[in-house]
């Protein structure tokens, strides 16, 4: 079920940054008590293909994502020991190396399968012997949660494992989201940092539509 609207769930998790530090991270609390959004990322696996684009590609707009007051987390169910193995990998070598955030190593799955996203298709329980089997991963989908200084939801979204993510549309919706926090408009299709915004009432759908669609 969608948690858009809602708090994100108040679960501690270990944590791995590129020092070679395991901490806990709450991620409600770390919004609530920064005063930050988070844009919160999984990916399926460390040392894979697609996922270390997605890592650096958040590393390349960690400068755009702090001017927004926005901390970025990365997550997976890998343990601590994984991560920095990954993240003490060169890139040429498909590591991560010069990543700076903090991700998360939800290694027993607490926090994945309270927000439903992992890849399970299948889970069967044998009466006869007592063994749960499972068909799937077990890994998360490609989910991204961006969360307000309260800590509640305002996106969320899920990618199937081959498919990656447009770093610059979090940037977008975190920039629309603050505008309707600043403003109280609400920002039409495909609004961008400096476009109009409109009003959320029928008077101003009607005078956008006239004055920006042909």
């Amino acid at each position: 079920m969608s948690i858009v609207g809602k708090k994100f769930p108040s679960l501690s998790v270990n944590a791995m940054n590129d020092l070679g530090d395991t901490f806990k991270i709450n991620v409600l609390e770390e919004a609530q008590k920064n005063n930050k959004k988070v844009v919160l990322f999984w990916y399926p696996k460390d040392f894979t293909f697609v996922c270390p684009t997605e890592l650096h590609a958040f590393q390349a707009a960690i400068g755009e994502f702090e001017k927004r007051n926005t901390i970025v987390i990365g997550a997976s169910c890998d343990t601590p020991e994984v991560h920095f193995a990954w993240l003490s990998t060169a890139k040429d070598n498909g590591g991560i190396e010069g990543v700076t955030y903090p991700i998360l190593a939800d290694s027993n799955r607490n926090l994945s399968s309270t927000l439903g996203i992992l890849d399970i298709t299948n889970e069967q329980y044998n009466d006869e012997t007592g063994v749960v089997t499972v068909e799937g991963d077990n890994v998360t989908y490609r989910a991204t949660y961006l969360i307000d200084e309260e800590g509640t939801v305002f996106h969320e979204g899920v990618n199937h494992m081959p498919v990656g993510r447009n770093v610059n549309e979090f940037l977008r919706l975190i920039d629309a989201y603050a505008h309707v926090q600043k403003h109280g408009e609400v920002c039409p299709a495909n609004w961008e940092e400096g476009k109009d915004a409109m009003q959320a009432n029928a008077k101003g759908t009607k005078d956008y539509l006239a004055n920006h669609i042909n």
